[in-house]
């Protein structure tokens, strides 16, 4: 027998923690664990933005018929002019190539076969830490993965120089993942002027950026957050971009996201679309259309767009609200232990500091979830379990 041979695989770390929650009959559980935004309800809501055009576009659709290998062109020029801003020099001169991907992951994927196909004697260099779910992306691809140094835990911000210095030493032909903004697991970002000098160690070293856009609108805003990203492009020619709309639209079930190349010319552009599109092909065929549909409602239309930037800026206050409130909590029971690095972190994790005892002692004792390491989705607190967090870290820390 096949199947009869086949070890169990373990849990997915985030999802499987997901999954032993909701299993949790416990009535003061929290989930902090898993990456999706909540309102003080408790509910990953549909944006007004997206309900209003669901209904034009059950109103105008008039097939379900496959969309193009990489989805429309449409979509692709309302995607490029979002991730890199309309005045960007690669748009006007056709270096920008778009696909539509199944979410952030999927743009991940296809832009690791790509490597795979062109780039095999390199590496993947990821920040430490990075998201979970990035070594398992590259490593499933074929590709070799290795790890530059990010996070400090002293400064609880960026070790600036020890990423800069090794940056400056990664060979050319590799490939470097960044992550533009709102960083995943610790919500630590570089400044303007930090990531102007990866850009010169970039030009300088020629590895290909790798960017994750899978937050953008909720750092510092839609445009500002991409300032990072257009800070690099100043200085190379080419690069990857991976981005989605499972947050910042709320689209997370509708896998709506998209793989962007940015070539030297616009011959590369294309004929790096031609062999994303071969991938594809084989992959997954095309993608799905409902989503991508009223992502391109919502981008194109003036009065959509414009609830949905308001939309984004109000996720993007709660969230920052959250952070506050955490802080202030935490502080009042004097734990003797500075939090207020959590206000100045971005986005909707955060490195709370936390030892794997802390986590284990909140899991088990107080039904609070959250991944190993102590990342907790600051964005899943709501005010009524707010008070019974802060009151079980701060009893978690006497252990």
């Amino acid at each position: 027998m096949f199947f009869n041979q086949i070890e169990t695989a373990p849990a997915d770390p985030i999802l499987g923690l997901t999954e032993a929650f909701r299993k949790d009959p416990r009535a003061t559980k929290v989930n902090l664990g898993v990456g999706v935004f909540v309102d003080d309800k408790g509910t990953t809501p549909v944006l007004e933005c997206i309900r209003r055009a669901e209904r034009l576009l059950w109103e105008t659709e008039k097939t379900k018929g496959y969309t193009p290998i990489s989805g429309p062109a449409e979509y692709g020029e309302a995607v490029a002019h979002l991730v890199f801003g309309s005045d960007f020099n690669g748009l006007a001169t056709n270096r920008v190539a778009v696909a539509q991907t199944p979410g952030g992951t999927g743009a991940l994927r296809v832009g690791a076969e790509l490597l795979k196909d062109f780039r095999k004697q390199g590496a993947v260099w990821m920040p430490n830490p990075t998201w979970g779910n990035h070594g398992g992306i590259f490593t499933a691809a074929g590709l070799a993965t290795k790890s530059y140094p990010y996070y400090d835990p002293a400064t609880q911000g960026v070790d600036v120089e020890a990423m800069c210095a090794a940056l400056e030493k990664i060979p050319a032909g590799d490939v470097v993942l960044l992550h533009v903004c709102c960083h995943n697991p610790t919500g630590a970002d570089l400044d303007s002027a930090q990531w102007a000098r990866v850009g010169d160690i970039a030009a300088k070293a020629g590895w290909l950026p790798f960017f994750d856009f899978a937050y953008q609108g909720f750092g510092a805003g839609l445009e500002e957050d991409r300032a990072g990203l257009l800070a690099v492009m100043q200085k190379v020619p080419e690069a990857l971009v991976a981005s989605s709309f499972s947050k910042n639209m709320g689209l997370y079930g509708e896998r709506v996201g998209a793989l962007l190349l940015v070539a030297e010319c616009a011959k590369g552009a294309a004929a790096g679309l031609s062999q994303v599109k071969r991938l594809v092909r084989v992959l997954y065929s095309n993608p799905p259309k409902h989503g991508a549909a009223l992502a391109r409602m919502v981008l194109e239309d003036a009065e959509l767009r414009r609830r949905w930037v308001q939309e984004v800026e109000t996720m993007r206050l709660r969230i920052q609200s959250v952070r506050q409130q955490l802080v202030a909590g935490l502080a009042a029971r004097e734990t003797g232990v500075d939090f207020s690095f959590i206000v100045r972190q971005n986005g909707m994790f955060s490195f709370s500091g936390l030892g794997d005892a802390q986590v284990d002692f909140l899991r088990a004792q107080k039904a609070i979830y959250m991944v190993k390491g102590g990342r907790i989705n600051v964005a899943g607190l709501m005010a009524e379990s707010l008070e019974y967090v802060c009151d079980s870290i701060a009893e978690s820390l006497k252990l």
